[in-house]
């Protein structure tokens, strides 16, 4: 077998494979085995009907067909390893030549890797925002857990900001009620602004037993911009007594015996989830950087398979959340254009993200060993919350162990190309990037999750410890959360 390749692009080649019919042998013998066994033919067992009788009763030319059929994948890939190809997606092949007894010529075009020239990526000095909680930020976090352990009291006087109503909402226009829009015994803190443009100042002043209407405007749905008159009664008013914030809170609250230690433990879990956000942003910067040294041809036809798995997948999660494309786009205050343009921004960015990694980790012969597998399944479980065992079935089952292990190999180049670099933060003092883990994803130092407190305090700081980094740096991790596509 012969093969030539033809670079049509930086991402794409054209393969022609000529094939002497010799070589084809195998397969027309193996072809005229399965059709004897199709085949009844008077005087002939089935499975022992002779070359030249079955050339009679079905042609030749299906016998060369099923021969040729079985033989191109085999061929293909010989001719792919002879020119140092990694195709991408399936090729197009085209027979362009076949002589019964003589030869087999055809072409196949495909989606190849491409070659990706590396930077220098070791000393990359990139800068990150300060790690700094401040007395603010603990307060804050101490409120939300008094507010945790706060009981409501009714009350006999007008709603005021900060306490909770219980209230029946009805939008109407033109006397009709909008689709959506009413609601019933439902409870609402005043000031919270999270429901309708002028139901705050409405309640403020509100009494159990009165009712009030009002004229606002929808910020969403098919009446967006357009009056409506919203009718609210309130049934009761609620106020919120929080308990003081003193040793008998702290050990209701908590395993600590005292205010302080309590104060104690919120600061420094704060500051676990600052230092775990600052990992995340050196990551993430790191990455970029190095995206903006490298030129990397893209594959159109990867690139648009990759947004429209995306869009689907925002779709569908937007759906389960109850909600239309055009009201999501209303709350990010987004155009269609504006999204579209940087959903592909992020869709480019995580592709290229993937070819320079792949680069990376071939220079650096990185591997990937059984525990690191197995550490990456368990991690991917607990993120999807599936069942281990479950989880890994499926992937052994539907063949996606080869891309689990991609991602491994992606996450520890990133590692690596981020621990060659010089991360400061705006001060100038050097980052320490102890969170990084082994497949480059964000996670709990080792020294400090080892003796971590099983406290109540732990769920007041929670929001501070979910860093996860931005779509570029996930293409070393192809899984993309629900809310990080749905921010694009």
């Amino acid at each position: 077998m012969k093969s030539a390749v033809e670079t049509l692009s930086p991402t794409r080649a054209k393969l022609t494979v000529e094939v002497p019919f010799e070589e084809l042998k195998p397969s027309l013998d193996a072809a005229y085995k399965k059709i004897a066994q199709q085949i009844n033919v008077p005087g002939f067992r089935r499975g022992k009907v002779p070359p030249m009788v079955i050339d009679r009763q079905v042609g030749r030319g299906a016998v060369l067909d099923e021969a040729i059929n079985a033989a191109l994948p085999q061929l293909y890939v010989q001719a792919l390893r002879e020119n140092e190809l990694e195709p991408l997606a399936q090729p197009e092949i085209d027979i362009t030549k076949l002589e019964d007894n003589e030869s087999l010529e055809f072409t196949a075009e495909v989606d190849i890797r491409p070659e990706v020239e590396l930077p220098d990526y070791q000393g990359l000095a990139v800068s990150v925002d300060d790690l700094a909680v401040t007395d603010a930020d603990v307060e804050e976090q101490l409120q939300n857990l008094r507010e945790r352990f706060g009981t409501l009291a009714d009350v006999e006087r007008a709603a005021a900001e900060g306490d909770f109503v219980t209230l029946d909402l009805k939008a109407t226009q033109d006397g009709e009620v909008v689709e959506g829009a009413e609601v019933s015994g439902m409870s609402y803190q005043v000031g919270n602004g999270g429901m309708i443009d002028g139901l705050d100042e409405a309640l403020t002043g509100m009494s159990a037993g009165e009712d009030k209407t009002f004229t606002t405007q929808l910020v969403g749905g098919e009446l967006k911009g357009e009056d409506v008159e919203v009718h609210v009664t309130v049934s009761a008013v609620k106020e919120q007594e929080l308990p003081e914030l003193d040793d008998d809170f702290a050990q209701t609250a908590s395993e600590f015996d005292t205010v302080e230690e309590l104060t104690a433990d919120v600061r420094t879990r704060l500051e676990r989830g600052k230092r775990l956000e600052q990992a995340a942003a050196a990551r993430d910067a790191v990455l970029e950087k190095v995206l903006d040294l490298v030129e990397v041809p893209l594959p159109d036809a990867i690139v648009d398979s990759e947004l429209k798995a995306r869009r689907d997948n925002i779709t569908q999660q937007l759906a389960y959340a109850g909600m239309t494309m055009e009201q999501y786009l209303d709350s990010e205050e987004q155009t269609v254009d504006e999204f579209e343009a940087d959903l592909e921004k992020r869709v480019r960015d995580a592709v290229a993200a993937q070819f320079v990694l792949d680069q990376v980790a071939k220079k650096e012969e990185i591997s990937v060993n059984e525990g690191e597998l197995q550490e990456h399944l368990l991690r991917r479980a607990q993120q999807s919350g599936q069942n281990p065992q479950e989880f890994i079935q499926h992937m052994v089952e539907h063949n996606h162990i080869p891309e689990m292990v991609s991602e491994v190999v992606r996450g520890k180049a990133l590692a690596l190309v981020v621990e060659a670099a010089v991360v400061t933060d705006e001060s100038g003092n050097h980052v320490e990037l102890k969170n990084l883990l082994p497949d480059g994803t964000i996670g709990e130092p080792g020294d400090e999750a080892a003796d971590e407190p099983a406290s109540e305090s732990a769920d007041a700081a929670e929001s501070a410890e979910g860093a996860e980094g931005t779509d570029a740096a996930e293409s070393a991790d192809s899984t993309d959360s629900t809310e990080d596509e749905t921010k694009a």
